[in-house]
């Protein structure tokens, strides 16, 4: 079984290894970042249900975990997850519906057990 919140806690260590080795680069991802999910006609959670969706498409194990994450401090409800790897199954076929249940297990991972130092 999978380690989502180790997995959380590693991709945030690479992001700090890359944004003291590339900081203009690591700078220019944040800021597109900041953009991106900031509020407006779409929430922030509503953003992070769909990167969540595209995490399970492109099969990126630290990425359904990051987003996870993001997804239950934002407050989704694990319907709202459940929909939203749904429609990630039907865009993406059966690779995506075996990532939809690392998704669903990442996000209950952080349901149940917050990430430690937080």
């Amino acid at each position: 079984m999978k380690d989502y919140q180790e997995m959380a806690r590693e991709v945030s260590a690479s992001a700090a290894a890359l944004r003291k080795g590339i900081p203009d680069e690591m700078a220019g991802f944040a800021g597109m970042g900041r953009g991106a999910y900031a509020p407006g006609v779409l929430s922030t959670k509503t953003k992070e249900l769909i990167a969540l969706a595209l995490c399970v498409a492109s099969r990126c194990d630290g990425c359904v975990a990051y987003h996870a994450k993001r997804v239950s401090d934002l407050g989704a409800s694990r319907e709202e997850v459940l929909e939203t790897i749904g429609v990630a199954i039907q865009m993406g076929g059966g690779p995506s519906m075996v990532y939809g249940g690392e998704a669903l297990r990442a996000f209950d991972a952080f349901q149940l057990q917050p990430v430690a130092g937080e």
